[in-house]
C-alpha cells in the first residue's frame, strides 16, 4: 500500500502536468488553424471581390441594354415592319442574355432570378404589344406601344433587378 502511495506522489502531478500541457497545446493548435483559415478566406475574398463586382457591372449593363428605350434605339431601323422589329428585339435580348450567362456564378440566386424575370418580362412585353399591332405596319407603331406600356408599369422588372444587384454590391462591400 505504501508503495502505491509513493508511486502516486510522482504519477499524479505528472498526469496533471501532462493533461494541462495537452489541453494548452490542443487549444493553441485550434487557434492557429482558425488563423490559417481566416487568412485563406481573406486571400480568397481579395481575389473574388473584383470578379463579383465586375459580374454585377456586366449584369447592370445587360439590364440597361434590354431597357425598351435603349433596345429600340439600337435595334430599330427604317423600313422594318412590326414583325421584323419584334424578331430583332427578342433576338437581341436573348443574345445579350446568353452572353452574360456565366455571370450567374458570381451573384446570388435571388439577383439572378430577378435578372431572368426582367428578361422574360421584356420578351412578354414585346410579344404582347406586337400582338396588338398589325404585323406589316411600320415599326414605329410597335416602338411607341412598347415604350408607352413600359412607362405605365409601376416598378418594372428591370428596375427591380437593378435594385437587387445594387443590394448585392452593398453586401459585397459590407
Amino acid at each position: 500500500m505504501r508503495d502505491i502511495l509513493e508511486i502516486s506522489k510522482y504519477i499524479l502531478p505528472s498526469l496533471v502536468v501532462f493533461a494541462t500541457a495537452y489541453l494548452l497545446i490542443k487549444q493553441f493548435l485550434k487557434l492557429e488553424e482558425r488563423k490559417i483559415k481566416h487568412q485563406i478566406l481573406l486571400k480568397n475574398q481579395k481575389q473574388t471581390t473584383p470578379i463579383r463586382l465586375q459580374a454585377c457591372e456586366r449584369l447592370i449593363i445587360f439590364l440597361e441594354r434590354i431597357h425598351p428605350e435603349s433596345l429600340i434605339i439600337r435595334e430599330n431601323a427604317s423600313g422594318l415592319t412590326n414583325l421584323q422589329l419584334q424578331q430583332k428585339l427578342i433576338a437581341a435580348i436573348r443574345t445579350e442574355y446568353e452572353h452574360n450567362l456565366a455571370q450567374q456564378l458570381y451573384v446570388s440566386d435571388e439577383s439572378w432570378l430577378q435578372l431572368k424575370n426582367a428578361k422574360d418580362s421584356m420578351i412578354r412585353l414585346i410579344n404582347t404589344e406586337a400582338g396588338q399591332v398589325a404585323p406589316g405596319d411600320s415599326s414605329i407603331v410597335l416602338c411607341k406601344a412598347i415604350i408607352e406600356s413600359h412607362m405605365q408599369q409601376q416598378k418594372p422588372a428591370i428596375a427591380r433587378a437593378i435594385s437587387a444587384i445594387k443590394n448585392e454590391i452593398q453586401q459585397i462591400w459590407n
